[in-house]
Parts: C-alpha cells; sequence; structure tokens
C-alpha cells in the first residue's frame, strides 16, 4: 500500500520548519561569532581612547580610568549573553555600533573634565558612568522581558497619553527647572532629566498603533490635483494635531529641538505607512511654514535664525553667536587627522562636553574621525530601517523605522546645527553626549530594534512557487 502523498500545505510546512532549524544552527552561530568580534574591537577601541587622553594630556593610567571603560564593557558583554538566550537572531552591528559610541563620547568627556580639573567622583564623566550603566541595564531588562514587542500595540493610546504627559511635566510646579528651555524636571532636587527623551519612544509606539489602525483611510481615499492624490480633512486632522503640538512645545517649552524632531519622526513613520508623497510635501509645508512663523513672532528663535546667518559679525561673535564661532574654530583646528585625543583645547568652547561633543571630538579626531563617527551612525540608521522593511507585520516595520529615522534625524539637526548648517537646536547627540535621560533612552531603542530583528529574522517568509 502507497503512502499518501504531500499535500501542499505539508510540503510548505517542511520547508518551514527545515529553514526555521538551518537558520538555528548555521546562521546564528555565525552571526553571534560576527558580533562579538565587533563588540569586542568595540570595546579595544574605547580602552584605547580613555588610554590615549591620560597619555595625551600628561597623566599616568590609574584606576579611575579602568573603571570608566570596565564597567560599561562589562554591561555590554552580559546585554550580548543576554541576546544569545533570548533573541539569537538579533541584528550584529546595532549593540557594538552603540558601545562603541558610548565609549567615544565618554573618553572626551573624561578629557575635558581633566582640562577642566574636575577629575574626581563628582566630574561630568563619572556622572556619565553611572548614566551609561543605568542606560545598558535598562536595555538588558528591556531584551531579557520584552519576549514579543507585539504586546506594544494593545497599549497604543496609554504610550500616547504617557508620552504627552512626558512633556507637560516641566509645567508641573515642583518639577520645573529654571533653564533656558523648559524641558528639564528635577526629582527632589537630587537629579534632572529631559521626559522629552522618553517621550519620543513613548510617541513613537503610539504614532506605529495609530496608523497602523488607520492606513487603509490614509491611503485609499482622497481627491486628485496636482499629479498626486491629497487626504481628506478628516485625514488630515492628526498631522495638523502633531504640528499644532510640535508648535505647543516651541512656544511653551522654548525647545525647537524636540518640537522638530517629533514633527519629523511622524511624517516619516507617515511616509512609511501610506507611501504617498503627499503626505511628506504636505509636511514639508508644514514645517516651513511653522519655522517661519515661528522666528517671526517668537524672538529665542528669531535669534537663533539670526546668529545662523551672521555668525561671525563683529556684534555677535562675543556674545550670542561666540559658542557657535568656537566650535567652528575648533573642527578647523583639528583639520584632517585632528590634534590627537588630549592635546586639542575643545574646553574652550561652551557646553564643550554636550551640545558641542562633536566638534570636541572633531578637534582632536580630525575630519577623518567625523567621517568615521557619521559613518557609523549612518550604519546604525540603515540597519534600523532595513530591520523594520524586512519585518512581517505593520506595527513593527513601522516602530523600526520610526525609531532609527528619529536617530538619524537627531544627529542631522545637531551636526548641522554645530557645523552651521542649519541652525542650532537644543537636542543632544546620541549616545554620544553628556546626560542621562539621552542615553537611557537611546539604549532603551537599541533594545527595541534588537527585539524587533530578532522577531523578524527568526521568522522567515516562504515563498509558495
Amino acid at each position: 500500500m502507497s503512502e499518501p502523498a504531500l499535500t501542499r500545505t505539508d510540503a510548505v510546512s517542511a520547508d518551514t520548519a527545515v529553514i526555521r532549524a538551518l537558520r538555528r544552527i548555521r546562521v546564528p552561530q555565525t552571526q553571534r561569532n560576527r558580533e562579538l568580534g565587533l563588540l569586542l574591537f568595540a570595546l579595544i577601541v574605547n580602552a584605547s581612547a580613555l588610554a590615549l587622553v591620560e597619555l595625551g594630556t600628561g597623566r599616568a593610567l590609574d584606576a579611575q580610568v579602568f573603571i570608566l571603560g570596565a564597567i560599561p564593557a562589562v554591561l555590554a558583554l552580559i546585554l550580548h549573553v543576554v541576546l544569545r538566550l533570548r533573541a539569537r537572531d538579533a541584528d550584529p552591528f546595532v549593540l557594538p555600533i552603540a558601545t562603541i559610541l558610548t565609549g567615544l563620547g565618554m573618553a572626551e568627556i573624561y578629557r575635558i573634565d581633566i582640562a577642566r580639573n574636575h577629575v574626581g567622583w563628582d566630574a561630568s564623566s563619572v556622572r556619565q558612568l553611572a548614566w551609561s550603566t543605568i542606560a545598558i541595564a535598562g536595555a538588558i531588562a528591556v531584551v531579557w522581558f520584552l519576549r514579543n514587542y507585539r504586546v506594544l500595540y494593545r497599549y497604543t493610546y496609554v504610550f500616547g497619553f504617557v508620552g504627552i504627559a512626558l512633556l507637560l511635566l516641566p509645567f508641573v510646579p515642583g518639577l520645573g527647572t529654571n533653564q533656558n528651555a523648559d524641558v528639564w524636571v528635577s526629582v527632589g532636587g537630587l537629579f534632572q532629566f529631559q521626559p522629552g527623551e522618553l517621550a519620543k519612544i513613548s510617541l513613537a509606539i503610539f504614532f506605529a498603533g495609530y496608523l497602523v489602525r488607520t492606513r487603509e483611510s490614509l491611503t485609499s481615499v482622497g481627491s486628485r490635483f496636482l499629479w498626486m492624490t491629497w487626504p481628506r480633512a478628516r485625514e488630515l486632522g492628526p498631522l495638523l494635531v502633531i504640528w499644532l503640538i510640535s508648535l505647543g512645545i516651541i512656544v511653551l517649552q522654548r525647545d525647537l529641538g524636540t518640537g522638530t524632531l517629533l514633527f519629523g519622526m511622524f511624517v516619516a513613520m507617515l511616509y512609511v505607512a501610506t507611501g504617498k508623497t503627499s503626505w511628506v510635501l504636505i509636511g514639508v509645508l508644514l514645517a516651513g511654514s511653522g519655522a517661519f512663523l515661528a522666528s517671526r513672532v517668537l524672538s529665542y528663535v528669531g535669534a537663533r535664525f539670526t546668529i545662523w546667518l551672521d555668525a561671525f559679525n563683529p556684534d555677535l561673535i562675543n556674545g550670542s553667536s561666540y559658542q557657535l564661532v568656537q566650535g567652528i574654530f575648533g573642527l578647523a583646528q583639528g583639520g584632517l587627522v585632528g590634534t590627537g585625543l588630549g592635546q586639542g583645547r575643545p574646553y574652550l568652547t561652551p557646553l564643550s562636553q554636550s551640545d558641542y561633543i562633536l566638534p570636541s571630538l572633531g578637534e582632536e579626531l580630525g575630519l577623518v574621525g567625523v567621517f568615521a563617527i557619521l559613518s557609523l551612525y549612518m550604519v546604525f540608521a540603515s540597519r534600523g530601517i532595513r530591520i523594520g522593511l524586512a519585518g512581517q507585520d505593520d506595527f513593527g516595520k513601522l516602530l523600526a523605522t520610526g525609531l532609527s529615522f528619529t536617530i538619524a534625524l537627531q544627529v542631522f539637526i545637531m551636526v548641522g546645527g554645530v557645523t552651521r548648517l542649519i541652525p542650532l537646536t537644543g537636542l543632544t547627540t546620541p549616545f554620544l553626549t553628556a546626560g542621562g535621560s539621552s542615553l537611557i533612552s537611546n539604549w532603551l531603542i537599541v533594545a527595541i530594534l534588537l527585539r524587533i530583528s530578532d522577531a523578524v529574522r527568526s521568522r522567515p517568509r516562504v515563498v509558495i512557487g
């Protein structure tokens, strides 16, 4: 009696099982070895940077340097082990890139501490060490406990509410701080953080969930005008709401950077969800009109445009544009290969360890070093977008591309600002800048991208021929 023939469904199931078995046996092992090699290389670069700072400033290597390098290195290795246990198919490039950028930023912050004689347990580099410890530990927790990122989709509107609440925290009596921009929150006077950094993650989850639910109406309806299909007023409403929220952040919090970042993230995710260029065009028009109105109505926004357009004016160069000009001079001093770590004078620029961390690194690493750093950001963003485009569900696709685009846009805004390509805003350079809230939010983005990439790569698509 002959055996029954395999049905088409059985054949597909067998092919799927074979593919998954091969991926679990061969590819992950090679991938994990590749990630470990890249991670070890990143740790060697970070340790070398700290040692060069010590030697370049004429100091002898001491225990504090080894602590600055050892604790983040151990945590990064622990995260690698957690990935082997919980997310074996996670992207092999994301973790090493985040590690090397964090290490380079810490080395430059330590170098500026030495120049300002702030070496000690209350120095900026030590605080950065503490924040990096919390940030990487948070990433480990997310990778370990977030077994399926799709559960975030269930709480779309909860994350939207949390995001708006975080943006409003600086206005709560007793929490806000009296600084140039109302974006900081002080907890008991012990430490400060920027809730907007965490708000961008919450709002990214909300945008992804909202666009998944409304994509059909955003894509299929509208009127044809000027070779494009324009959305109806009903579908245009959410974009106008986000535009108004962005303007509200600029007006009420005096924070041009966060408003621009959130609006840009939403427009990018809207384009990925619909594939319609009309949304991008509308977004660009709204962003341009908002910037124009803000520069005309709000004095501090107008001042930023004045500094940008006329930075070398003798009436401004020793006042409002001093910081921008000093950063440009520092980049020029670095030339092609830089002065060497520990041998430049980046400390002459105000806020050289935070807003102007890239010119500080550019002075000591030169154009070659800046190009290498920007290349790392480019690879990081491209891997994140690749993770999103390879996703099998719309929510993961939108979330991964939205978070990756946010990192890329933030880098563009900051690099463009310090190089006088665009007006300078009050954002941070991801992973490099001194500051806890930015570092924590960026490492949480790393963890979410690793989780999504594992889900994408461990569920291969089977094409029926």
